[in-house]
């Protein structure tokens, strides 16, 4: 592993990883078919380039993506920051069954993932979304438990309200809050960016890319796979789709402008709103792994800050981030 790739601190236990990483989901499910000797590749290049921030979770592929990983792990170890996240519940078949934040489950989730993953401890463990039925004390408690017993180094949250992370900070220190944020989904902003700040929580950003839309590389849903979720996307969609578009020309004409890729820049801007906020961009290509590797390392003067902001302010984001049903599970 090289040791030149920047490095970043999530949460003040002083967890260091790469300053972009790598996100494992679209490797086993939601974004149509892949080839696993093309995932492995990429799995090991990252390492190779010093990517070393590997973020999976239960539900993706229903165990698969973990059962991937464990192939890399296997070999690459002490190379890898391992995060995976619990809560999330699917059937065999992929069903979508609920959110489950009970200390019984948190228990046996991480068993359970501990053996698919092969490791006798996970990095970084999240819950995936609130259980809104379960106090957040207990299912920290839980989650605390697991660091007691050695199964777990750190624990995350990912798409908690401010006042929920308040809640699970007081129980047990949290590392990282993971949860959307890109050029085109700014609401943490608000509320959520100040109180991790307060709190002295580390930023994960998912879907930092737009979900491949930021990238210029899909027009429309229409273009995508059948089986490719990005198709119930309100923002991939219609009308929605062509206002969103022009956001994103106006993205790459200042990219080019300042010689690198929409992708690089929508990165490098993210990693200008803070040193304490970790871009996980996914690809199945080790051209977009180097592609995105190589925002680390482009850095942005308040000028080209000012015209990123000033296109931001001119082009409104059209549809929500999930689809209507969907958008209760965030911000718990």
């Amino acid at each position: 592993m090289t040791d030149i790739f920047p490095r970043r601190i999530l949460g003040r236990a002083g967890l260091a990883v790469s300053a972009i990483g790598l996100g494992c989901m679209g490797m086993s499910d939601f974004y149509g078919p892949s080839e696993e000797a093309d995932n492995l590749a990429v799995l090991h290049h990252a390492l190779d380039l010093g990517v070393n921030f590997l973020d999976t979770a239960d539900m993706y592929g229903v165990g698969e993506n973990e059962r991937l990983l464990a192939k890399v792990l296997r070999e690459r170890r002490d190379d890898i920051v391992l995060a995976t996240k619990f809560g999330n519940v699917r059937a065999p078949d992929g069903a979508f069954l609920g959110v489950d934040g009970r200390p019984e489950y948190v228990a046996s989730a991480c068993d359970a993932s501990l053996k698919r993953l092969g490791v006798d401890c996970i990095d970084l463990y999240y819950q995936h979304r609130v259980d809104r039925t379960v106090p957040i004390e207990e299912t920290v408690g839980a989650m605390a438990r697991l660091v007691e017993a050695g199964k777990v180094r750190h624990l995350g949250l990912s798409e908690a309200a401010p006042a929920t992370l308040r809640r699970a900070a007081a129980v047990h220190p949290i590392a990282a809050l993971q949860t959307e944020y890109s050029l085109w989904t700014r609401d943490v902003e608000a509320e959520i960016l100040p109180t991790c700040r307060e709190l002295g929580i580390g930023f994960v950003a998912y879907s930092p890319l737009g979900r491949g839309f930021l990238t210029g590389a899909i027009a429309a849903a229409d273009g995508l796979a059948a089986d490719d979720w990005r198709r119930q996307n309100p923002r991939f969609q219609g009308d929605n789709a062509a206002q969103n578009r022009a956001l994103v020309d106006a993205v790459t004409a200042l990219a080019q402008a300042r010689g690198c890729t929409p992708a690089q820049l929508a990165l490098a801007w993210l990693l200008h709103q803070g040193e304490d906020i970790v871009p996980i961009p996914g690809t199945r290509r080790i051209a977009r792994l180097e592609e995105n590797a190589g925002a680390a390392r482009i850095a942005l003067d308040a000028d080209e800050c000012a015209r990123i902001d000033a296109v931001l302010a001119e082009h409104a984001v059209a549809g929500l981030r999930y689809p209507e049903w969907s958008m209760g599970t965030v911000n718990g």
